[in-house]
């Protein structure tokens, strides 16, 4: 009993409709999810360099209070760079020198997000008045974290390229770093 052979055409696979069709609902979902996401990957860099900061803030203050030493963070605003120094006692002058012993102590912050350092002003003018030597004062990029659990008053500001920013604040009490969400730059 042989039969008559069996076609396969219209059984099995997708017609190519059917594919454009999938193809054209598949660009659609894209076209509406793509804007969505635009402002996620400089969000995460910018959260990113705002708990860098931070960690290190962190870092120098926790080994000011437990090596009973003054530790500073540099922070250069032009190219992002950061530097934890500790204070050494040399020829009878105190100097800031590189902690080397401090694993994190120095980086770089991403170059896409700007950093601007304030210091307040009553805080400026006190930190003036404090030391005489040039080294030992803080500098304008600096926060100087002391061996009682208290710091430098600052405010760093970090915004990206579309205008985002955070603001990190210390309080000088507490030396504890305060995040705050800013208006974006060039908004109505």
């Amino acid at each position: 009993m042989r039969g008559q052979p069996t076609s396969r055409r219209g059984g099995a696979g997708f017609t190519l409709v059917e594919l454009m069709v999938v193809i054209v609902i598949i660009s659609i979902m894209t076209a509406l999810m793509i804007p969505e996401m635009k402002g996620t990957f400089q969000d995460a860099l910018l959260r990113s360099a705002s708990r860098e900061l931070i960690n290190v803030f962190d870092l120098a203050g926790s080994r000011a209070v437990s090596l009973n030493q003054l530790r500073r963070v540099q922070i250069d605003e032009k190219t992002g760079r950061y530097l934890v120094e500790k204070q050494v006692s040399r020829d009878g002058q105190e100097n800031f020198v590189p902690a080397d012993d401090v694993p994190g102590g120095k980086g770089e912050i991403d170059a896409r997000i700007a950093i601007e350092f304030h210091r307040p002003a009553d805080a400026a003018s006190e930190a003036d008045a404090e030391t005489s030597v040039s080294e030992n004062s803080p500098s304008a990029g600096a926060v100087v974290f002391y061996p009682d659990g208290t710091a430098d008053a600052a405010d760093i500001l970090l915004r990206d390229r579309a205008g985002f920013g955070l603001g990190l604040h210390i309080n000088p009490v507490t030396a504890r770093v305060r995040v705050m969400e800013l208006e974006r730059e060039g908004s109505p």
